[in-house]
């Protein structure tokens, strides 16, 4: 397992942009699957994007497509969240995960790592 520290969250007007970051411990973060999930209240954890090891290869969920763009730097052992036109549906807290499962699978919550959250409220 990862060790896993989010960061980034705010509170930002609707039609702003965040940028979310998450920070890993451990010498072998390029081997992971990193998704972010996302939980409002009251709501189930959701899947809101994830990226292979190589950071080649991506999932998106429907409703933030054309606006997220997740990425990581393996070099720097960090994933990042690039959130544009935000709106007050996409407020919740972001959780990023860690795990060495199959890419195919990383739409699911089954990862082994997740980090504390960061909240990301947007206002209208």
């Amino acid at each position: 397992q990862v060790q896993l520290v989010e960061s980034g969250g705010g509170l930002v007007q609707a039609g702003g942009s965040l940028r979310l970051s998450c920070a890993a411990s451990g010498r072998t973060f390029s081997t992971y699957v990193m998704g972010w999930f996302r939980q409002a209240p009251g709501k189930e954890r959701e899947f809101v994007a994830a990226l292979n090891w190589s950071g080649r290869s991506t999932y998106y969920a429907e409703f933030v497509k054309g606006r997220f763009t997740i990425s990581r730097d393996n070099a720097k052992n960090t994933v990042y969240l690039q959130m544009n036109s935000l709106n007050p549906e996409d407020t919740a807290v972001y959780y990023c995960a860690a795990d060495r499962k199959p890419f195919t699978t990383a739409t699911r919550t089954n990862f082994s790592s997740w980090g504390q959250g960061t909240q990301v409220t947007v206002s209208s």
